[in-house]
């Protein structure tokens, strides 16, 4: 199966949003995952979302940013019927390559405690879960 792993480019909106919506993976359409946000955060230069392409089909997609001292990937989503096929790791692989080339030797994610099959993955890509740390958030609105 022939890969490419190609950025997001202004027009790949609705792709992204097919293969969220078609992997399950939540999101806010009116918060950060509207266009406009996503948009405004990939001009930044700190971020980018990159597909996973076979043939003419996005069958995954990763968000990968970072703070200039730790990066972070997230979002990851394959489409059911590319799963277990690789797709994930690729997806990831080229995550930290991007981070690497900007200079990050750090690469964390976030995952959900109801999503086991994610927290396999990335257990089997070497990620170990940091233990005595909590994750707090705090939102000036819900939909963000």
């Amino acid at each position: 199966m022939d890969v490419k792993i190609v950025p997001y480019k202004t027009g790949n909106y609705q792709t992204l949003i097919d293969i969220w919506e078609t992997a399950g993976l939540p999101y806010k359409p009116l918060g950060r995952d509207s266009e406009k946000s996503i948009e405004a955060e990939l001009k930044k230069g700190v971020g980018k979302f990159l597909f996973a392409v076979i043939g003419n089909v996005y069958a995954g997609v990763v968000l990968v940013t970072h703070d200039g001292r730790k990066g972070w990937i997230n979002r990851v989503a394959v489409l059911p019927e590319y799963r277990h096929k690789g797709i994930a790791k690729l997806l990831v692989d080229a995550a930290e390559k991007w981070l690497d080339e900007q200079g990050i030797s750090i690469y964390a994610c976030q995952i959900e405690d109801y999503n086991e099959d994610s927290l396999k993955v990335f257990k089997k890509l070497g990620y170990i879960p940091f233990k005595g740390m909590h994750y707090l958030t705090k939102r000036k609105y819900p939909e963000i």
